[in-house]
This record gives C-alpha cells, structure tokens and sequence, in this order.
C-alpha cells in the first residue's frame, strides 16, 4: 500500500462514504482543481494557471489528497482524472446545468 492509498483509507475510516466524500470536495480548490482537469491531463504549471491564484503550496496539497482519495493520478500530461475521478467529473454536470438556472432566476450572467 503506498501513501497515496493510505491517505484515502485514512479519510474513509469510520465515517459514512458521502460525508467523507463532501469533506474532501469541500476542501478549497479541491473542486475547481477537479473541474479544470475534466477535458484531459494538465501539466501542474497549466493546472495552476488553470485554477487562477492558486499558490503551489496549496495545490500540491490538494493534489496529494485527490490522489489520495482516488481521483486524480499522476502521468505523462502531469496530472488527470482516474476512472473514478471521471465519474464523479461526470456527477458535477447536473448541479452545473443548477447553477446555471439558479443564477438566472436570481438575474446573474452564466459564468
């Protein structure tokens, strides 16, 4: 078992899956860190920049627990989605399509 793996066992140990799950997604960035990597790997130089003023600190934190968590992997491009990091990419898009509607209910543009 590698680190990476012990981190996501260490996050799921006792605790209900969905509310481990919201802690790890509520982290800052974790989201949008998810978010910008849906359209394929980026480098942590393009992730960054991708993410706006994000510090490295931070990101290599919160990439070192996505990895963790089994969402996201190292490889050649730098970083990308793993299977399960797609689906749950995938589970993002209703409460996008949500968001979009509330903004416009509440008279805001599309972001």
């Amino acid at each position: 078992m590698n680190d990476d793996q012990s981190l996501g066992l260490q996050m799921m140990s006792g605790r209900r899956p969905i509310m481990a799950l919201l802690d790890v997604l509520g982290q800052k960035w974790a989201l949008r860190i998810l978010w910008e990597l849906q359209h394929g790997s980026l480098s942590s130089r393009a992730l960054r920049s991708a993410c706006g003023d994000i510090s490295p600190t931070v990101l290599q934190s919160r990439v070192n627990e996505l990895r963790g968590a089994g969402f996201i992997e190292s490889n050649e491009g730098g970083y990308g989605l793993t299977p399960l990091g797609m689906e749950l990419s995938e589970s993002f898009f209703p409460l996008y399509r949500f968001a979009n509607k509330w903004a416009d209910s509440l008279g805001k543009n599309k972001v």
